[in-house]
C-alpha cells in the first residue's frame, strides 16, 4: 500500500490547498500532483510554498490513499463520496473526466488540467519541466456530435501547439475509455 503523503484543505468547493511545503513537495515528487503556488514551472522538486490541487486529482489521490482532506482549518475529514459530489458540482462531466483521468494515470501518464490548451487535459509521459506534453485530452460521450470544423480546430490547435489531439470517448456501460488520436499531415 502506498503511504500517506499530504492533508489537503478544501478551499471554496474549488480548489484543495497542501498548506505544508514539505509535504506539497513530496507529493509533487512522487507524480508531480498539484502546482507550487506561485510557480509556473517549477525547476526543482522542493519548493517552499502551498501546493494547489485539481478536484479531479484531489479525487485520485484521495482513493488511493495518499492524502486525507479536510473541509476548512482544523476541519473535519472529507470522504471520497464528499469530496467526489463537490467535484461533480464543479467539473460538467465530473464522472467521464475522472474516469478518463483515473485511466491515464494508470497507464503511468501525468496528468494536468489543459485549460490554456482549451481542452480537459494536457498529458505527459515523463513529467513538466521534464518533457513537453506530447498529448492535449478532450473528454467525449459515444453519441455526442462531432463537428467537422471541431476536428479542424482542434487540429490546428494541436499542430499549433505541437501535441497531439487525442480525443477520449467514455463507455457509459463498461467504464471503459476509447482513445482516438488526430494528427496532421501533408501528403
Amino acid at each position: 500500500m502506498v503511504e500517506f503523503i499530504a492533508t489537503a484543505e478544501a478551499i471554496e468547493d474549488h480548489r484543495l490547498i497542501v498548506w505544508d511545503p514539505k509535504e506539497g513537495s513530496r507529493l509533487y515528487a512522487s507524480g508531480f500532483y498539484g502546482k507550487p503556488l506561485g510557480i509556473s514551472k517549477p525547476k526543482e522538486l522542493d519548493f517552499d510554498v502551498p501546493l494547489i490541487l485539481d478536484l479531479i486529482e484531489g479525487v485520485y489521490l484521495l482513493e488511493k490513499g495518499r492524502i486525507r482532506v479536510v473541509a476548512g482549518p482544523g476541519g473535519r475529514e472529507m470522504s471520497v463520496e464528499e469530496l467526489k459530489e463537490i467535484a461533480g458540482r464543479v467539473h460538467d462531466r465530473f464522472d467521464m473526466k475522472y474516469r478518463v483521468y483515473r485511466d491515464l494515470r494508470e497507464a503511468g501518464y501525468v496528468v494536468t488540467p489543459g485549460i490554456k490548451y482549451g481542452c480537459d487535459f494536457a498529458v505527459y509521459q515523463h513529467g513538466p519541466g521534464i518533457d513537453h506534453a506530447p498529448y492535449i485530452v478532450q473528454v467525449k460521450e459515444p453519441e455526442e456530435e462531432l463537428p467537422a470544423a471541431e476536428i479542424v480546430k482542434a487540429g490546428r490547435l494541436a499542430t499549433t501547439v505541437r501535441k497531439t489531439f487525442i480525443m477520449a470517448v467514455v463507455d457509459e456501460k463498461s467504464g471503459g475509455v476509447t482513445y482516438l488520436g488526430f494528427e496532421w499531415w501533408k501528403p
